[in-house]
């Protein structure tokens, strides 16, 4: 709510204000270029200096209620509220009509946690300001802390009309349009906004937004490249763009989108990722490997780097190459589950079920929790003959998936093969209810208990 200088005025302001600093000389400041030099320091971070331009500027504008008012200001930043709440009590009775005063009550209590009562100082700050979009962005904010979307939503807007170009308004309008789940509303109200407004980059690149989470990727790539028109060099536009590009299977667009954001800035993994993604859909091989190698050179701990590598080397069924890679991730990031998983599956592929069997056992050890995976580590543990085991895993993947008939049917053949028929039965019930359809799995895992003639006979009574 303070005045700006002009930006010449303004450095000369905080030049002389330094060199008396520096030379101990006392120089006079008017109240309002004490204010601005107090706001940038607090700004920049440096409280110090803040504070000696404040102690400066009270000493020579003792009235000053603008400096008093920022006093109050860092006082509330200090936490020191009730001090600072005096302070405004007194001001109050010398400036009633003063909107900062209500806006640093509001402030106060906001910190309190009192927002409805914050809402309620910032709506009577509204009688007196000249500045209504400032007051509506603050009384929004007060309607998120509270989680009222829609009240925040409709201060937002109210701040937008006052001030159009107010994009941190404009981002908050969207993000409580989508946080209700309300994207087509959110697409009609943008396009109201930019026919007022036609040359906001970010109401153009917000709209691609909403129109990619409804899956029209047609629209979004529309609204992305309008962005771009608008801001060429718009990393955030181009890279949305690649996603809807690729969603539209126009891998040669997608890349020259995320190219561009190479282009424009330092390289991000995520976009060497996705370059590579999109030349493997080509069939360009030698192109998405490379891609794949520089992805991980620039960021060694995302892991959807390794995962791409070593899946485009499974692809090839060159598991060597694939085992070789996923060892190396294991070696930045040993708990990462779905290296474990890759390393169980490749090692399956090679015919090393011990080796198989640790990687399954360490995924789920590390929070993976798929029942593929559950089933797959079950299977070796039977496979390697660790009947007991391959017992003991299926109960505990029981208590993830109580209903599930793939469980069962594997229960009720290790429990057959152990010679434990009560148990067998129970189980091969479980699995006949739940998915009768689904004995093939008897069959698939277990040929000799399927062939045997009590359990086609168990399996005809239950015949539904």
């Amino acid at each position: 709510m303070y005045l700006d200088q002009p930006e010449d005025d303004y450095n000369l302001s905080l030049s002389k204000f330094e060199s008396m600093l520096k030379t101990n000389k006392v120089f006079f400041f008017d109240s309002e270029e004490f204010e601005e030099i107090i706001l940038h320091y607090l700004d920049m971070g440096k409280s110090n200096l803040a504070k000696k331009a404040l102690k400066l500027g009270l000493e020579q504008h003792p009235k000053s209620t603008g400096l008093k008012l920022v006093q109050v200001e860092m006082l509330v930043y200090e936490d020191k509220l009730d001090v600072a709440e005096k302070m405004l009590n007194e001001l109050y009775a010398i400036e009633p009509t003063n909107e900062e005063i209500f806006i640093q009550k509001a402030n106060i209590y906001s910190k309190r946690d009192n927002h409805e009562k914050a809402v309620e100082l910032l709506q009577e700050a509204l009688k007196y300001t000249e500045d209504f979009a400032d007051v509506f962005n603050l009384i929004g904010m007060e309607y998120l802390f509270m989680d009222n979307l829609e009240k925040a939503k409709e201060s937002f807007i109210k701040c937008l009309e006052e001030d159009i170009d107010d994009q941190s308004a404009l981002y908050n309008v969207v993000y409580c349009y989508e946080f209700l789940d309300q994207n087509s509303e959110a697409i009609e109200y943008i396009k109201k906004y930019i026919n007022k407004n036609p040359y906001s980059e970010i109401a153009w690149h917000q709209q691609g937004r909403l129109h990619y989470g409804l899956k029209e990727y047609e629209n979004a790539v529309q609204a992305f490249e309008f962005a771009t028109y608008i801001d060429d060099e718009f990393l955030g536009a181009y890279m949305e763009n690649g996603k809807a590009l690729e969603r539209l299977k126009r891998y040669e667009e997608a890349i020259e989108n995320y190219q561009k954001t190479i282009d424009l800035d330092d390289p991000t993994s995520y976009a060497l990722l996705r370059i590579g993604k999109c030349h493997e859909k080509l069939g360009n091989k030698t192109e998405a490997l490379k891609y794949f190698n520089k992805t991980v050179h620039e960021d060694p701990l995302l892991d959807k780097g390794w995962i791409a590598i070593t899946d485009f080397y499974l692809r090839q069924k060159n598991y060597n190459k694939a085992l070789q890679f996923v060892n190396k991730a294991l070696a930045i990031d040993e708990q990462n589950r779905a290296y474990w998983k890759r390393f169980a599956t490749i090692n399956k592929a090679m015919g090393l079920y011990e080796e198989a069997e640790n990687g399954y056992r360490k995924a789920v050890e590390n929070g993976d929790n798929n029942l593929d995976t559950w089933l797959s580590w079950a299977d070796i543990l039977q496979f390697l003959g660790e009947f007991h085991n391959a017992i003991m895993t299926l109960l505990q993947a029981s208590e993830f998936y109580p209903e599930e008939s793939e469980i069962e049917y594997r229960l009720a053949g290790l429990y057959f093969t152990l010679i434990e028929e009560e148990k067998a039965s129970f189980h091969l019930s479980n699995g006949l209810r739940l998915n009768y359809k689904n004995q093939n799995v008897l069959q698939k895992l277990f040929p000799e208990i399927w062939k045997s003639e009590s359990v086609k006979s168990f399996i005809n009574k239950h015949k539904k």
